[in-house]
């Protein structure tokens, strides 16, 4: 991957960072593949160095060893004190022990409605199959907060989803505790644009701040539907320090498996 240490930051570190920062100290967190296990371990070897890391697979709070290709890789399971079967594992989120959960998406609504099943109207004869929910639907409703996070374009974040694999606040307002579901639902919407949260009363999606160099009207311009607007003026959205992005790319991540960009 080569020298990274004398390059500027690119997105993808950028957003690991953001991500480790929805992550507080002692918190219960469920990780996946990719950036939200990026952002665990760095968030761990920062400013929270009291999580609990849990793998889909089973594995808990295993010793940081030879990075993860993925959840289901025998890496996460280095030394766990605990590792259960999966089905026990989505027993921790039903009953009140997971704090946290990330998820990715395909598509995104503003009621943070996820599909992750297909794109097009026909679900049998689709423009596209996707991969399906996997553990997704489990976080979504079970959780008691979710994180999303994906690239932001038009085509993903889109006015209603074309099919709900995992659900945000369905149609806004309480219809998400009217349907039963538990937590709080989705909390924070990270793209490489802007973080968003939801708007208390309709659950409509919202601009929280947006990235450096970013303008309301371009985050617009990226998006398929009417975002929010927080009251004020917009924050910007912190950036790593010369330190933490030094952590990340020579302890977390050193070969760049998930945070480099060919070319960058």
């Amino acid at each position: 991957m080569g020298n990274r240490s004398d390059k500027p930051m690119n997105p993808l570190e950028m957003l690991a960072y953001i991500l480790s920062k929805q992550i507080k100290d002692h918190e219960v967190v469920y990780i996946g593949t990719g950036l939200p296990m990026i952002a665990g371990i760095l968030a761990r070897k920062t400013h929270a160095p009291n999580i609990v890391l849990v793998y889909e697979s089973g594995a808990q709070d295993p010793m940081e060893g030879a990075l993860p290709w993925s959840v289901g890789g025998p890496a996460t399971w280095r030394k766990s004190p605990l590792i259960m079967e999966m089905a026990y594992s989505f027993g921790q989120l039903y009953n009140g022990y997971v704090d946290k959960a990330f998820l990715g998406f395909a598509q995104i609504d503003m009621y943070g409605n996820v599909n992750t099943h297909m794109i097009g109207k026909d679900f049998l004869k689709p423009d596209h199959r996707l991969t399906g929910s996997g553990g997704n639907n489990d976080l979504s409703s079970l959780a008691e907060s979710m994180i999303l996070v994906g690239l932001q374009s038009p085509q993903k974040f889109v006015p209603k989803v074309d099919f709900i694999t995992s659900p945000g606040f369905l149609d806004g307002g309480d219809s998400r505790k009217k349907a039963g579901l538990l937590g709080n639902g989705p909390v924070c919407v990270i793209s490489q644009a802007a973080v968003f949260d939801f708007e208390p009363e309709t659950k409509r999606m919202r601009v929280k701040s947006l990235h450096p160099g970013v303008s309301f009207d371009l985050c617009q311009l990226a998006c398929g539907f009417e975002l929010l607007k927080p009251e004020g003026e917009i924050p910007v959205t912190e950036v790593p320090s010369k330190e933490i992005l030094e952590i990340l790319r020579n302890e977390v991540d050193p070969r760049g498996v998930f945070t480099s960009i060919p070319g960058m």
